[in-house]
């Protein structure tokens, strides 16, 4: 028996699966055509969802050379939500444990990883949230939440969020090729996106604090409802979330990404893809020669951005991959929506102190609870 990507048993499921082998042959028989009918319309509730976004806010922009913060991205005295933070020892992990072959031994691993959460004020415990997952947590987790306070109680129906819940993820330690984090976040493979719906989703779900506050606390199974967001190699590590696991997450945003040859050397995963990253848009064009995917994706590159005069033959000048990456996106016909800003620097603070909160809005464009 198979079931529809993006949609997942629930408990009762597998506890119908664990005693299949126990029942007679009848009720196997009767059971089946129940398991049936219930990831058949599981899966249809996956299909019939439809949203309408328009293409308003695609395209190429330019920004600056001069910048101010958006108001919408500072207090605004607004209801606030709720803070959370709590520790994911990588020893736990079955994905990531801080012990994998290729990592250099001079590069440290952190022991623990801090989750940041943040529930808005306009969250109604026990609906099923929307969810937007930023790597190197907290990063810019201060904007966002000052967006979510501003941007769901809007009046303004073309410049309001939903209710998603923030879930920031701190990354395994170090940078680079031979460290946990160039591990997480520069492997061509679905092995983060795993590890953030297998682990990570899970450990915020249960987590004992968060359960007491709201005691119904559920995430939507839609990914149109799943948003995830990075810088540098976050940014790289959001766009192959949704690019190996489009069942999973589907809103993706990144911020001057690490779209170069970063991938570690040793890993297994260079002989299918040996250029990393680079691969999406360069030698192997995966976003020209692959299927059109059910993605909408913002992507930005600084006009100063990391080794912006490197040739070609290095694979590591940031703003030449992120100018190739908006291309094939729009020559794919995605829905994206590319900035480039005039002088200023990799993941600069200005940059999103300007864009996020429009950056949010265009992401979120079109999203509607089921």
């Amino acid at each position: 028996m198979s079931i529809s990507p993006g949609v997942s048993f629930n408990r009762l499921t597998f506890a119908m699966i664990y005693k299949f082998k126990f029942l007679p042959i009848f009720t196997h028989f009767f059971l089946t055509i129940t398991l049936i009918a219930f990831t058949s319309h599981l899966a249809f509730s996956a299909e019939k969802y439809t949203e309408k976004p328009g293409t308003k806010g695609n395209g190429d922009f330019v920004i600056g050379p001069k910048y101010q913060i958006d108001p919408d991205l500072t207090d605004r005295g607004n209801p606030k939500g709720k803070n959370f933070e709590f520790s994911m020892p990588l020893a736990d992990s079955k994905i990531f444990r801080g012990d994998d072959t290729t990592l250099d031994t001079k590069k440290p691993v952190r022991e623990t990883r801090k989750i940041f959460v943040y529930i808005p004020a306009a969250y109604k415990d026990g609906t099923k949230a929307p969810l937007l997952v930023t790597h190197d947590g907290p990063s810019r987790l201060d904007l966002v939440r000052n967006a979510l306070d501003n941007l769901t109680i809007s009046k303004n129906p073309d410049r309001r969020l939903p209710a998603f819940i923030v879930i920031a993820v701190q990354n395994g330690g170090n940078d680079g090729k031979g460290s946990e984090r160039g591990l997480e976040y520069d492997t061509m493979s679905d092995r983060f996106v795993r590890f953030i719906n297998d682990e990570v989703l899970p450990a915020v779900l249960n987590n004992a604090e968060i359960k007491s506050a709201y005691p119904k606390i559920a995430f939507t199974e839609n990914p149109w409802g799943k948003a995830t967001m990075g810088c540098s190699s976050g940014g790289a590590a959001a766009l192959t979330m949704g690019w190996f696991r489009p069942d999973l997450f589907r809103r993706l945003i990144t911020y001057s990404g690490t779209f170069v040859d970063q991938q570690d050397d040793d890993a297994p995963e260079e002989s299918k893809f040996p250029l990393g990253a680079w691969e999406y848009h360069s030698s192997m064009k995966l976003i020209e020669n692959s299927d059109k995917k059910p993605l909408r994706i913002f992507t930005h590159v600084a006009e100063n951005d990391l080794r912006a005069k490197d040739s070609e033959e290095t694979y590591h000048n940031w703003v030449m991959a992120n100018k190739r990456t908006a291309a094939a996106l729009k020559a794919k016909g995605y829905d994206y929506r590319y900035v480039f800003s005039r002088t200023t620097r990799h993941c600069d603070r200005k940059v999103f102190e300007q864009t996020l909160a429009d950056t949010l809005i265009w992401t979120w464009r079109g999203y509607h609870a089921e």
